[in-house]
């Protein structure tokens, strides 16, 4: 069964050791199907890194395939202090200049390839 934004939301919070597993899931069900229904709901907000993520998550996949993105991701606000998602000191000066701009307009730096599947 494909996973919506806030089913997505739900799996992240449950397990924070493995949050890549449901993100990637998440955009790997889009990828394959381009429904907008797995977005066409906001989720419930209160986790500021996360909600920013998922939402610049949703941005890029949209603009993947030259889709508008939903009207709710421009709710969700930038991440008070920046995130440097990889959490390794080496890396944060290639993910300031990489990071899409999705993320980097939300203060959420990671490597160009982040949502890219090996």
């Amino acid at each position: 069964m494909p996973m919506t934004i806030q089913e997505t939301k739900q799996a992240i919070e449950q397990d924070r050791t493995h949050w890549q597993i449901p993100l990637m899931e998440f955009v790997d069900e889009f990828r394959r199907t381009r429904d907008q229904a797995l977005f066409a709901v906001p989720f419930p907000q209160g986790d500021e890194r996360l909600d920013a993520l998922l939402a610049s998550t949703v941005e890029s996949v949209c603009d993947e395939f030259g889709l508008e993105a939903p009207e709710w991701v421009w709710n969700v606000p930038a991440c008070r202090k920046p995130w440097f998602v990889s959490g390794l000191e080496g890396v944060k000066a290639i993910t300031i200049v990489e990071s899409p701009v999705y993320f980097r307009r939300r203060k959420i730096f990671v490597l160009a390839n982040f949502l890219d599947r090996v």
